[in-house]
């Protein structure tokens, strides 16, 4: 779990503010740090080129079209990137030891960032996936993308949904669980490269999905970054303290 820990910095996936400069979030709160969980890819700079394909991809593209497009660019950067591709080996890894992989009919990710990781995932699984858009049309996918065609009804699917990062849960439970269920099936499990620990993954159990996270950011990931010289003590302790107090 170093190496995953270590990848969080090396690729400004997790940021820590300085000491007593905290970050201003877009709820116009404070806070001490930032993850954005897409960088996973690579690098800050590979994942903002892929969002920037997928943007481009959305106004231009027919919806059937886009995940094979999409996968072509996370198979050649699972093929090229060791970062990219320890974190995907990993999340399998993970994913087998938690859930049967024959009881898995579909994997399933949401627009945009999910599909840096669900592609990839499904491919190496050799499960079918389905691209949710935010309008929550459905495309299903042969797991290697030559095949891509709308549905509207997929009765009684066993579903993975898997993300790049883990909040809320606002997104599983508003629109990519409701999608899933409007064709007939469930999403059964969820699996983030990152969770955030703010309370998401109860929210998932709550609604009887069972989450996974291959790195969690608390405490004992705190004290790690700190092991691994990557944090000093102070910010340590201002971090263990948004922890306990948030607001």
């Amino acid at each position: 779990m170093n190496n995953l820990t270590s990848y969080l910095f090396k690729t400004d996936a997790f940021k820590i503010c300085e000491e007593n400069k905290p970050f201003w979030y877009t709820s116009s709160e404070i806070g001490p740090y930032f993850i954005n969980g897409h960088f996973l890819y690579g690098s800050e700079k590979d994942a903002n080129v892929l969002l920037d394909f997928i943007n481009e991809e959305l106004e231009n593209v027919s919806k059937e079209q886009i995940p094979q497009d999409i996968f072509s660019k996370v198979l050649f950067q699972y093929e090229n990137n060791v970062l990219y591709s320890t974190i995907i080996n990993n999340l399998i890894t993970y994913i087998k030891e938690n859930i049967s992989i024959d009881d898995i009919d579909y994997i399933s990710g949401g627009e945009r960032r999910d599909w840096y990781f669900s592609n990839i995932v499904a491919y190496l699984l050799k499960k079918p996936h389905i691209t949710i858009y935010k309008d929550l049309t459905c495309i299903k996918s042969t797991y290697n993308f030559s095949k891509n065609e709308p549905i509207t009804k997929l009765d009684n699917a066993n579903v993975l949904h898997v993300s790049d990062l883990l909040n809320l849960a606002s997104s599983l439970l508003n629109s990519w669980i409701p999608a899933i269920s409007n064709l007939g099936s469930k999403i059964i499990w969820s699996a983030c490269a990152v969770d955030r620990c703010q309370g998401g993954s109860e929210k998932l159990e709550a609604a009887s999905v069972k989450s996974l996270a291959l790195i969690n950011i608390d405490n004992a990931c705190f004290e790690e970054a700190l092991n691994l010289g990557i944090i000093n003590k102070n910010q340590l302790e201002m971090l263990q303290q948004f922890v306990k107090k948030p607001y």
